[in-house]
C-alpha cells in the first residue's frame, strides 16, 4: 500500500499545507534579517560643485545591519489567515484518510473480484470439457445410427460457444491482476493468490450502530474543515477594511574605510512605525468579502450534501449486505441439491440412453451456470462493489 500512487499524492497535499500553515503562523513574530555591502565608487569631477583639484574621485563604503519588522496583528487579520490554513491542513488530512480507505476498499474489492473471475474460468472450463465429453459420445452415437446429424451439430454448436468464453474470461483476469498491481504501485503482472472465493469470510456489521458514527466519516470531517477554513477567509476579507500597523527598527555600521567599520562613531540606527489602511477602494474590498461570503454559503452546502450522502450511503450499504447475504444463502442451497442429484443420477442415465443422458448433462450444465451465479453474488457483496465498504466508509474506517 506503501507504493500507491494516490497516497502518496495525498500525503504530499497535507505536507503542501502544512508548509503554508508554518508560513502563516510566522507573521505573528519579528522577521530579523541581516545585510552587508562593501561598494567602491567613482563621484563626477565637473558636478555642479566642481571636485578640488588633487583629490582622488574614487571612494570605499562598507556598510552592515541588523533589521527587524513586526506587523501588530491588532484586527485580526493574521489571526484568521492561521485559522484558516489550520483548517487546511485537517481538511488535507482528512481526504488522506478517505484515500487510504478508497484505496484498501478498491485492493480488497479487486482481489474479490479476481477470484471471483478465477472461480467462473474454472467453471468455464469445466463446462468446455463437459462438451466436449458430450460431443465425443454424441459423434460414437451418430455412428452407430442412434442420433442424428442435427443432434450432433447443436452439441458441436454447444461445445465451441462454451470453448470461445474460456479466452474471454482469461483476458478479464489478466486485465484484473494489471488494475490490482497499478493500485499497489507495481509494474502490470501477475497477483499471488491467497483464499479462495468460496473461502474469503464477509465481515459482519454489528447492528445498532449510532448515528454520531458518521462523524468519523472523512469526506464529512474534511467537508466540516472546509467550512471552518471559509469562514475564517471571511474574517481575512473583512479584515482589509482595517489599518495594518507595523514596526521597523533597524542597526548598523557605515563607514569609507574598513578600519572604522565597527568603531563608535561609523554606528548607525533606526527605529519607525508606519500606519496605512484604505480610504477609497472602489470596491475592491466589498468584492473580496462578498466573493469570500460566497465560497462560506458554498461550504455550508456541501458540508449539508457530505451529511446527507453518508446517511444514503450508509443506509443503502447496511440494507445491501443485510439482503444480498439473504439471496446469497437461498443461492447456496439452490446449488447443493442439483449438484448432489447430478453427481448421483449422471452415471446411472448414461447406462438407460442418449435421451436421459442428454437431460443429465442439461442439468449439470444448469449446475455451473448456477455456481457462476453464486460467484457473481459474492462478488457483489465484495467491499469494493458496494455493501462491506460503504458501510466501513460510512463509520470512516476500513471494511
Amino acid at each position: 500500500m506503501r507504493e500507491n500512487l494516490d497516497l502518496q499524492v495525498a500525503a504530499a497535499r497535507v505536507e503542501r499545507y502544512l508548509g503554508q500553515l508554518s508560513t502563516t503562523r510566522a507573521q505573528f513574530f519579528p522577521q530579523v534579517g541581516y545585510g552587508l555591502e562593501a561598494s567602491r565608487n567613482r563621484s563626477t569631477e565637473v558636478g555642479v560643485t566642481p571636485m578640488p583639484a588633487g583629490t582622488d574621485p574614487w571612494s570605499k563604503l562598507y556598510q552592515g545591519s541588523i533589521s527587524a519588522s513586526w506587523q501588530i496583528d491588532l484586527f485580526g487579520r493574521v489571526r484568521r489567515q492561521s485559522e484558516a490554513a489550520q483548517a487546511q491542513v485537517f481538511s488535507s488530512e482528512q481526504g488522506r484518510r478517505g484515500t487510504i480507505i478508497s484505496v484498501v476498499a478498491s485492493v480488497a474489492g479487486g482481489y474479490v473480484t479476481l477470484r471471483a473471475l478465477d472461480r467462473k474460468l474454472e467453471i468455464a472450463r469445466a463446462t468446455a470439457a463437459n462438451y466436449a465429453e458430450t460431443r465425443r459420445i454424441f459423434e460414437l452415437r451418430f455412428k452407430g445410427g442412434v442420433v442424428s446429424q442435427t443432434e450432433v451439430a447443436s452439441i458441436e454448436s454447444q461445445y465451441q460457444q462454451a470453448k470461445a468464453a474460456v479466452p474471454l474470461l482469461e483476458q478479464q483476469v489478466a486485465a484484473q491482476e494489471n488494475l490490482l498491481s497499478v493500485l499497489l504501485g507495481r509494474v502490470p503482472g501477475p497477483i499471488e493468490r491467497g483464499l479462495a472465493l468460496d473461502a474469503l469470510k464477509v465481515p459482519q456489521i454489528p447492528p445498532g450502530l449510532p448515528a454520531s458514527l458518521l462523524e468519523r466519516r472523512p469526506d464529512v470531517l474534511q467537508a466540516e474543515q472546509n467550512l471552518v477554513a471559509a469562514n475564517a477567509e471571511v474574517g481575512v476579507a473583512k479584515s482589509l477594511y482595517f489599518p495594518s500597523i507595523s514596526l521597523t527598527g533597524a542597526l548598523g555600521s557605515t563607514s569609507a574605510a574598513l578600519s572604522d567599520f565597527l568603531s563608535g562613531p561609523a554606528a548607525v540606527a533606526m527605529i519607525a512605525a508606519q500606519v496605512a489602511g484604505p480610504i477609497f477602494t472602489f470596491g475592491n474590498i466589498e468584492g473580496q468579502v462578498r466573493s469570500a461570503e460566497a465560497a462560506k454559503t458554498e461550504a455550508v452546502a456541501n458540508y449539508r450534501l457530505a451529511v446527507l450522502e453518508a446517511l444514503r450511503d450508509t443506509n443503502d450499504a447496511l440494507t445491501g449486505t443485510e439482503k444480498l447475504a439473504t439471496s446469497l444463502e437461498a443461492q447456496v442451497a439452490r446449488v447443493k441439491a442439483p449438484a448432489r442429484l447430478c453427481a448421483t443420477v449422471a452415471p446411472e442415465v448414461r447406462q438407460r440412453g442418449v435421451e436421459l443422458y442428454r437431460r443429465a448433462l442439461c442439468r449439470e450444465r444448469t449446475v455451473f451456470g448456477r455456481a457462476d451465479h453464486r460467484g457473481q453474488r459474492v462478488r457483489s457483496s465484495d467491499p469494493a462493489g458496494g455493501g462491506l465498504s460503504r458501510a466501513g466508509r460510512g463509520v470512516g474506517r476500513c471494511a
